[in-house]
């Protein structure tokens, strides 16, 4: 079995309540099975309620905070969404700067539905094509980005590579792009 994320050490960032689960859970199963070791980073070690849209799913556990983490122990970042997970992310001062921290350092990112509100208030969104779920359209076009409607979008226009995708729906070719970009990136 090819494991082309052998070496690599990800970090996956949520809020302690409000992410969508297939889209935490779904791109953490391909990084794993590509060979990479996954981090669970949120505001608060330890719980982190998932949701199935708006219903209360299973309980994950967050093994680091974000205000601990270190932006270069890790060779990229998943932002799964749902609506209040980024919502929260948005305005947590520590989230932000990590997630800046690791675009400084030209890491990639990969974000899927709201997930790019995040990116929105951490400042990365300006001069890049991004896609999302379809209501972030004007947020990303106010941050200076320009929205497209396709299930997968790479980005190379800014310090870092941002991989984006709309919607659970795709999911396969969201976790076939990110594994591919995250391949490409030195270990740290």
């Amino acid at each position: 079995m090819e494991r082309p994320l052998d070496g690599r050490r990800i970090a996956f960032l949520t809020a302690n309540e409000g992410v969508e689960q297939i889209e935490l859970t779904s791109p953490w199963k391909a990084v794993t099975d590509a060979g990479a070791d996954a981090v669970h980073l949120a505001p608060e070690r330890g719980e982190v309620q998932g949701f199935d849209h708006l219903d209360k799913a299973d309980v994950f556990d967050a093994t680091l905070a974000v205000k601990n983490a270190v932006a270069g122990d890790f060779d990229a970042l998943v932002l799964p969404g749902g609506v209040a997970n980024p919502d929260q992310l948005r305005t947590d001062p520590d989230a932000l700067s990590f997630v800046r921290s690791l675009a400084e350092q030209g890491k990639p990112i990969a974000v899927i539905c709201h997930g790019p509100w995040t990116l929105i208030d951490a400042g990365l969104v300006g001069g890049r094509t991004m896609t999302s779920w379809p209501s972030l359209r004007a947020d990303i076009e106010h941050a200076g980005g320009t929205w497209v409607d396709q299930e997968v979008v790479v980005s190379d226009d800014g310090p870092n590579t941002i991989v984006s995708s709309r919607n659970p729906d795709d999911l396969p070719a969201f976790e076939r792009t990110l594994v591919d970009v995250f391949a490409k990136v030195r270990t740290s």
